[in-house]
């Protein structure tokens, strides 16, 4: 049973295509989806392996080919060092590079090295599972992708971020799962902030070709719907001057819609693309090569947690840098691998080799954790 949950964020920067396989519908390779509400989502095995290559991928950083001569570079620690020491956190937190940390044995720098590259290949089998066999299963876990908030086209203020009552309070349950506090009142449908940028009218906005009446409209900074977008703003859209744009935004343009018109959207409003394959010889398609493809479109934000637990070994020397110190208890030291290591780049679904699927993240900070 898991110890300890905590929520991260996922901002699509290109289009995303976590697929179902192939389809006999009207779109050959739709995007997955839950069944009994039709919203996408993202299977949380194909996003645990998202995260188990982005995390292997700091050992093939650390590093490089010299001639015919494997050279290790200090890059894993460096790295490590600097992400850790930007965090607005607690010295618990930064404490997890000791988890990569000697005391060395007296050898070469270039051997010390390996052995750190060694420790982090042990502590990615430890937390997500040995890549053969069974011997054990992994500490760290996550729940399905859900969806938050997802963009539609507007007549005024170019997009919208849609959501709905259903999808809002299955997160508020989520946050109280992880033991978030601070949570927000979440707003009714046909609300959006005040100062939103996307009324035609005095009440009337136009998302695609439809038009929706927000029939109350707050007038101050204090109403459900604002303080909500505020949170969002804070909370879930990545912290930095480079991210100033998307936080302004947001805190304007989120409209709740209801159940029903949400669902029509996330069903109707995804991009699919037409794909097809040259023929190299004649420089004309290939025939029987032309399919279409289901993306969630730029600027979608989904949610997940994520989930630790004790290392499941019985022994202590076998638990390598996660056993117990002190009060700091292995699910803890699980988490804070995952939370301080959690590269703010990775990509997510298929086709990477044609830019999709690359998701900018964003994990709680332990600051807002009960």
């Amino acid at each position: 049973m898991y110890k300890l949950a905590r929520p991260f964020f996922m901002v699509v920067e290109t289009p995303l295509h976590a697929g179902s396989g192939a389809d006999l519908g009207i779109v050959d390779m739709p995007i997955q989806r839950e069944r009994h509400t039709g919203f996408p989502k993202i299977e949380a095995s194909g996003l645990k392996g998202c995260m188990r290559e982005a995390f292997e991928g700091y050992i093939e950083k650390g590093k490089r080919k010299e001639g015919d001569k494997q050279i290790i570079e200090h890059y894993l620690l460096d790295t490590f060092q600097k992400k850790i020491d930007k965090m607005d956190v607690d010295q618990k937190v930064k404490d997890w590079l000791l988890l990569l940390k000697g005391p060395w044995p007296e050898k070469k720098e270039s051997e010390k090295t390996t052995i750190k590259l060694i420790k982090m290949d042990e502590a990615i089998s430890l937390t997500f599972g040995p890549e053969q066999g069974d011997e054990h299963a992994g500490a760290l876990g996550f729940t399905d992708a859900r969806l938050l908030l997802f963009p539609v086209k507007s007549m005024k203020g170019v997009f919208a971020w849609i959501t709905c009552s259903k999808v809002l309070e299955r997160f508020r349950n989520d946050l109280e799962l992880a033991e978030i506090k601070g949570i927000p009142e979440m707003p009714e449908e046909n609300t959006a902030p005040k100062g939103c940028q996307l009324f035609i009218t005095d009440k009337k906005i136009v998302l695609e070709e439809y038009t929706f009446e927000i029939k109350n409209k707050e007038d101050n900074e204090e109403g459900v719907c604002s303080k909500f977008a505020k949170w969002l703003s804070e909370n879930v859209i990545p912290q930095g001057n480079e991210y100033h744009y998307w936080q302004q935004k947001i805190k304007k343009d989120v409209v709740v819609l209801p159940d029903d018109d949400f669902r029509d959207f996330v069903n109707l409003s995804t991009e699919v693309i037409t794909r097809t394959k040259i023929d190299n010889v004649t420089g004309t398609v290939q025939s029987g090569a032309l399919f279409t493809e289901e993306y969630l479109p730029t600027e979608t934000i989904l949610y997940s947690l994520a989930l630790s637990t004790p290392i499941f070994k019985e022994k202590d020397n076998e638990k390598g840098i996660f056993k117990r110190i002190g009060a700091k208890s292995e699910e803890e030291r699980v988490m804070e691998f995952f939370t301080a290591g959690l590269p703010k780049i990775i990509q997510v679904g298929g086709n990477a080799t044609i830019g999709k699927g690359i998701v900018r993240t964003s994990v709680w900070s332990d600051k807002n954790v009960k």
